[in-house]
């Protein structure tokens, strides 16, 4: 029964994976001026073990998955409070919790757990209260409660993410768009409140964002540096392991969240292209999953996993090219780190799991 399943694996969606994991191991052994350590090493490692969870994560009865969404919610949000009182220190935040030796980033788990939440509850409610402003309430309060941990971690590129997660769940659900609207308002009302309560460096680094010259020693430094590393490129790139802007370490963080940028400057205008292509088609992927599946759980599971992949790369590709502040999000599968890994990998296992089950026409009583 379950080699059944596995034989019917989407392989097209696990190739892209692996596709993935490898240009993101080749830029970060660029990275290390052509060393597969510390980061390459590690990133295959990791890469490998968590394909191998993905893959008994789409094996799992998905009635389970269904049953105990609410329940892996909670634990989510429970891990993420729990930084506050064991989290550890890193990177002038508290965002990482250690189990077992092992740092764990809750906020990107948490991600998953809302995917799951919101598939759950959709799938249980009528299509028509899916249009009351009173059904909107619970929805919001598993967007909120997390939000609000994050936040105060700080971790503000991860905060946008989960509203803009949310927002798009909410909007492919079927909920009215003059309810967005409203949204957006409230949101612009409260920038002024916003500003006033995130760190002095966050306030910085978004005044920055709007004219990096002002301060091209200080919190500019970042945005400019990546800007003359991507310009530098050109079409076809400087070449493997020639990026002068890294190997002069003019670069900052680029093996986390401006890898994209050393790429761009090694491989050009068409090596970024390249890597957003993939993306594209793997995002294309679960989403033709989503409209096969017979069940608004799965669907809406699909379509917020995608979701996801797609806010990860577009804030990621728009903070390194300087279309928005930068808020430290990293590039899924090719950027080195491994809760951000670790929570790609299971999302994948549930979107395999879908399609694996796409025929399951009711998941009620499971």
């Amino acid at each position: 029964m379950i080699f059944n399943k596995i034989k019917n694996l989407n392989y097209l969606l696990i190739f892209l994976l692996i596709l993935l994991s490898f240009i993101g191991a080749a830029g970060l052994y660029s990275a290390a001026d052509g060393s597969y350590n510390p980061w390459a090493s590690r990133h295959l490692i990791r890469f490998y073990v968590f394909l191998l969870m993905a893959i008994f994560i789409s094996v799992i009865d998905i009635k389970l998955i269904y049953k105990y969404a609410y329940l892996l919610f909670t634990f989510s949000v429970l891990l993420l409070i729990s930084v506050e009182i064991i989290g550890v220190l890193g990177k002038g935040a508290t965002r990482w919790i250690r189990i077992f030796g092992f740092s764990i980033q809750p906020s990107e788990l948490v991600k998953i757990t809302i995917i799951l939440a919101l598939a759950k509850y959709y799938n249980d409610i009528k299509f028509e209260n899916i249009k009351k402003i009173s059904f909107l309430f619970f929805p919001f309060l598993i967007l909120i409660i997390p939000f609000a941990f994050v936040v105060i971690q700080p971790d503000l590129g991860t905060s946008l993410s989960i509203i803009m997660l949310g927002a798009f769940i909410l909007f492919l659900a079927g909920v009215r768009i003059w309810k967005f609207l409203l949204g957006v308002i409230a949101t612009i009302i409260s920038i002024p409140i916003f500003l006033q309560y995130i760190k002095p460096y966050q306030r910085d680094r978004i005044i920055s964002f709007l004219n990096p010259e002002s301060d091209p020693l200080g919190q500019g430094y970042q945005l400019i540096q990546s800007k003359i590393a991507l310009g530098s490129g050109g079409a076809t790139g400087k070449g493997f392991l020639k990026g002068s802007q890294s190997y002069l370490e003019y670069l900052p963080e680029k093996q986390t969240d401006f890898i994209f940028t050393l790429i761009g400057e090694e491989f050009g205008f068409l090596g970024t292209i390249f890597i957003i292509l993939i993306f594209i088609l793997l995002i294309a992927v679960c989403y033709f999953i989503s409209i096969k599946c017979f069940h608004t759980f799965g669907r809406i599971l699909a379509l917020g996993v995608a979701s996801n992949v797609f806010i990860y790369v577009f804030m990621n590709i728009a903070m390194v090219s300087g279309l928005m502040p930068v808020v430290g999000i990293p590039l899924p599968l090719i950027s080195y780190g491994g809760s951000v890994m670790l929570s790609i990998m299971i999302s994948m296992g549930l979107v395999l799991n879908v399609e694996l089950n796409y025929n399951l026409k009711k998941l009620h009583n499971a």
